[in-house]
Order: structure tokens, then C-alpha cells, then sequence
């Protein structure tokens, strides 16, 4: 499993994620996200979203998944707390996994979407790390 962190940034914030592949940073960064807008301990894996997508550029793709799961969990008005991503040439697959939002659960701040700002997917010394700026 990977590992995500925060980055400053004036305005907004700055999340990212790292893992042993690609996946797993995306992965990690999407937890990083959804961690600024609630207690991810608190949310029960007990509804699975599902899609898809296809973009050629790792980094484009890094800034749809995130911006996809945004999309997923507002009109479905799910928090998640489980991320899967796999990918085969330059299509994706894409699951989430959380819950409606209950009226005791921890409500952080509201990301309105994944930026291409500071955006960076690259692998170093065989760790993945990919980041971005979320605006809130």
C-alpha cells in the first residue's frame, strides 16, 4: 500500500501520493484527497463505484482519476475511503469504495477538483510519486 502526504501551497492545497507502481501512487494520492475532506477511519467500504477511462499521458491521467473520483462522489453523494486503479496501454480502470455521507460523520474541507498545477508523476530510485494541487 502506498503512502500520501501534503505539500504547501499559498491558496490551496498540494497532496501527493507515492508507491511501489504508478497505481499505488494514485492510489495513495486519492486517499490524500478525500483525507482533506473527511476521516477516512470513519467511512465503511459499503458501496463500490465503478469506471473507466483512457489517457495516453501518466500525468493527464493522474489529474482525471483524481478529478473523476471528485465527480463519482458528489453526484453520488458518497465519501470514499478505498481506492483501486489499474491500467493496461492507455486505458484505466477505476474503483472507489466509501459510503453516503452520514450526518455524524467528519466533515473536512470541500476539494472542487485536481489541478495541473505543481503536477508530477515520476518514479525515483523504483518509488512512484505523484502530486498535484487540489483546489478547496
Amino acid at each position: 500500500m502506498g503512502e500520501y502526504g501534503y505539500f504547501e501551497h499559498d491558496a490551496d492545497i498540494g497532496i501527493s501520493g507515492s508507491g511501489k507502481t504508478m497505481e499505488e501512487a494514485f492510489e495513495a494520492a486519492a486517499m490524500a484527497l478525500f483525507a482533506i475532506q473527511s476521516d477516512l477511519s470513519e467511512i465503511e467500504p459499503k458501496k463500490k463505484t465503478v469506471f473507466d477511462f483512457s489517457e495516453n499521458d501518466i500525468e493527464f491521467a493522474f489529474v482525471m482519476w483524481l478529478n473523476r473520483l471528485i465527480y463519482e462522489a458528489k453526484s453520488a453523494g458518497l465519501a470514499f475511503c478505498r481506492f483501486s486503479l489499474e491500467r493496461k496501454d492507455n486505458l484505466w480502470h477505476g474503483e472507489a469504495e466509501g459510503e453516503p455521507w452520514r450526518e455524524n460523520m467528519t466533515r473536512g474541507v470541500e476539494v472542487k477538483g485536481a489541478t495541473l498545477t505543481c503536477l508530477s508523476v515520476k518514479q525515483e530510485y523504483g518509488i512512484w510519486e505523484a502530486r498535484c494541487i487540489v483546489d478547496v
